[in-house]
């Protein structure tokens, strides 16, 4: 795998790196060993699929709060998404800046999210299928929901999201500091 440090402190870019034959490739999406060689989380204990039947679907901007803050690692297996993290680290000089770029099922990199960033995505094709591995459980308590369109954040989603559930409809503005 092939760990690419981006703009925002502590994300990276995972490439997997195929070993390819006659009868197609393997390529390893997970190792411990590298993970931490990296100075990365890497006890993950639980993970999920997200479907999404429509182009256009938006999904975000979600993450949990102390002390069930989450890692994640997220990869499409189906379709394309326009991934997007965003930093809502108070002490952090990139505070309110956010990366986007798109995981896709031919591309197959992964996105490693960290704590203290919000995540979402929008889909690109339909019947798009997300994979989240995540180091904390899902706490409804801690969940949270950093508005899609906040104006100062000001993602510039690379499509106009057409399905967006009400729970991320209402999501919260940053705190300006």
């Amino acid at each position: 795998m092939i760990f690419r440090s981006l703009k925002l402190d502590g994300a990276f870019l995972i490439v997997p790196e195929p070993h390819e034959d006659e009868r197609g490739f393997l390529a390893r999406t997970f190792c411990k060993q590298e993970f931490e060689s990296h100075g990365l989380v890497h006890d993950f204990v639980q993970c999920n699929i997200s479907y999404n039947e429509k182009t256009g679907t938006l999904r975000g901007m979600h993450y949990q709060e102390p002390p069930h803050a989450e890692v994640k690692i997220v990869r499409c297996t189906r379709g394309a998404v326009f991934d997007v993290i965003v930093d809502i680290r108070r002490d952090s000089v990139t505070y309110a800046q956010w990366h986007g770029l798109e995981l896709s099922e031919s591309n197959r990199h992964m996105l490693y999210v960290p704590q203290g960033f919000a995540h979402g995505f929008v889909t690109l094709a339909d019947a798009t299928e997300v994979f989240y591995m995540m180091s904390e459980v899902y706490d409804p308590g801690s969940a949270r929901v950093l508005c899609w369109n906040d104006p100062v954040v000001d993602i510039a989603w690379p499509i106009e999201p057409g399905i967006i559930s009400p729970r991320d409809q209402s999501g919260d503005v940053l705190p300006r500091l």
